[in-house]
């Protein structure tokens, strides 16, 4: 990571993403790294844990302007990973989504404008395309007013970037811990749709698509890293396989709500005119005004019949292509170790 001159905050940095970036910024020549988050109890420990000098703790709220303003002040570069997550709690509280994923978002980024902050880079979420749940709503919204921002406030001095990515492995709250834990019991994995499609990617993954957009993006871009696929049962089978289960039971509970069948990382308008960079899709902001005379005689470019890029069309994973990546993970490795299980003879 380039030009990392100045102080880093990092919002939610108690979370999974968060504290994987802290750690990556600790081998760089950062000079402070600010810790955002509510939950003081973490930040404790996470204190303990890292024992660096260069790592500062804010206790706040993203939806508290004042207290984003005091973290703010000051620093260069900020990665804003402080949100509501959890589709189904989201769809039983959508005003705490919108509070904590909208205006929250939007504390962050005019504390970064009000103080000249260099870089902004926003983290969102493949279920902000074609949203269907309160979660994915409100993370869209999160998008739309990072771009106003970046259109309307175009001389501003501060680049506001989107990096947008599907399931991150092993993260707090994710499907792979559960597994790991109901076979550990003995119990039946517990599936919601079979045949329903999730992106796969790593913690360190989702960590270099914010480095990339940090590196690269000009005002309103939206990044998205190409990620590999594969069904939820392909999952289930892929993890049980690692600790000795090769024909494990599964119950099928439902889709939950709020769940949609695939995930999109990007729209068809997207898509249509994304930049493909290799690893990474960069899209650019619409940067259009309001004055669509303009456009009248010579219009912008038809929309595209292409596809959306999502989970169902993306390369699909087999039970053996996932029980390879899953050997990526440092966590299943630990997890099979204390099993038993030698990970260098999985396959």
């Amino acid at each position: 990571m380039s030009n990392t001159e100045g102080p880093v905050l990092v919002t939610g940095g108690t979370g999974s993403f968060g504290s994987t970036m802290v750690r990556r910024l600790l081998k760089t020549d950062v000079s402070e790294i600010r810790i955002f988050s509510r939950d003081e109890a973490k930040q404790d420990a996470m204190r303990r844990d890292l024992g660096d000098n260069r790592v500062r703790f804010y206790v706040g709220d993203v939806r508290d302007q004042r207290s984003v303003e005091d973290a703010v002040h000051g620093v260069r570069h900020i990665f804003h990973a402080a949100a509501l997550k959890q589709v189904p709690s989201c769809e039983f509280f959508p005003q705490q989504a919108v509070q904590t994923n909208v205006n929250g978002s939007d504390n962050v980024i005019r504390a970064a404008l009000r103080a000249g902050v260099k870089s902004v880079v926003c983290l969102s979420t493949d279920k902000a395309v074609y949203p269907v749940n309160a979660m994915g709503i409100s993370k869209a919204m999160m998008e739309k007013i990072a771009q106003a921002h970046a259109r309307n406030w175009a001389d501003s001095g501060t680049t506001v970037s989107i990096t947008r990515y599907g399931n991150v492995m092993y993260s707090r709250g994710s499907v792979i811990p559960v597994f790991v834990q109901q076979l550990r019991e003995g119990k039946p994995l517990t599936v919601t749709d079979p045949e329903m499609t999730r992106f796969l990617m790593s913690l360190e993954e989702s960590v270099d698509l914010v480095e990339y957009a940090f590196d690269n993006a000009t005002p309103g871009d939206t990044f998205v890293r190409k990620a590999p696929a594969s069904t939820v049962r392909d999952l289930a089978w892929a993890v049980s396989s690692l600790f000795g289960v090769e024909e494990p039971e599964l119950r099928v509970i439902g889709t939950r709500h709020g769940e949609k069948l695939y995930e999109s990382l990007l729209g068809r308008e997207e898509h249509a005119k994304a930049e493909d960079r290799g690893d990474y899709y960069a899209v650019p902001l619409d940067a259009r005004s309001l004055e669509y005379e303009l456009f009248f005689d010579k219009g912008e470019t038809a929309v595209s019949t292409d596809e959306d890029y999502h989970s169902h069309n993306t390369d699909r994973l087999d039970v053996e292509g996932v029980k390879r990546l899953l050997l990526t993970l440092p966590e299943i490795r630990r997890e099979m170790t204390a099993a038993g299980f030698d990970p260098e003879k999985a396959l």
